[in-house]
């Protein structure tokens, strides 16, 4: 089994934003938009991010902090980086406010915009495509965060045959403005590393 090593880490709750331990920003209001607030406050310019629900929202920004300093830019193709996440309610939020739209006989207003991210799989198709990732995109349903499943997850991201060197894996969870993200930047290359991935490492981190 061949080591593999953390290059990054962020974590989003309700209230803040961690990237690789250091505390980046507070939410500052409670009725606001807390993704929205984060995308403004990393400067970002990717308008196709407002179409997104609120787990494809964390997830990507989540990610966009992950990849930088990655070594090559989101326009490379990286046929060698894989997306692996994780959460326990699949894209709930985003289907209650679907479910708005179709309840009512009298007011039915079903929107396709909407129905697109009625797929969780959705925020890893994000990902792929705004950093140019090429290998395996997934998302698994789970119970519970748990350090031993991401590790289980892991290697079969990093099976030999599949060419795998890197990934972005972690648990990315999204409902009724409960946020909850943990998201990884990994590979099989110690230089510049934080630490070796372990399961010990990984609760550390949540």
């Amino acid at each position: 089994m061949e080591k593999k090593y953390i290059h990054s880490v962020v974590r989003i709750t309700n209230n803040q934003l961690i990237h690789d331990g250091d505390l980046l920003l507070t939410r500052s209001a409670e009725d606001g938009s807390w993704p929205v607030e984060i995308y403004r406050e990393l400067k970002l310019q990717y308008p196709k991010f407002f179409k997104m629900d609120n787990l494809c929202k964390v997830g990507f920004l989540a990610a966009e902090l992950a990849m930088k300093n990655v070594g090559v830019s989101s326009d490379t193709e990286k046929p060698d980086f894989s997306v692996l996440l994780l959460n326990s309610v699949s894209s709930l939020d985003n289907d209650l406010s679907y479910q708005q739209t179709i309840a009512d006989e009298t007011n039915y207003f079903p929107s396709p915009a909407v129905f697109v991210y009625t797929l969780a799989n959705i925020v890893t198709g994000e990902i792929a495509i705004r950093h140019k990732i090429k290998g395996e995109t997934s998302f698994y349903i789970q119970e519970k965060f748990s350090p031993a499943t991401l590790s289980d997850v892991a290697e079969l991201g990093f099976m030999p045959h599949k060419g795998i060197r890197e990934m972005l894996i972690g648990w990315v969870d999204f409902l009724e403005d409960k946020c909850d993200v943990l998201l990884f930047r990994i590979s099989v290359n110690p230089e510049n590393s934080i630490s070796e991935w372990t399961d010990e490492e990984v609760s550390r981190w949540y």
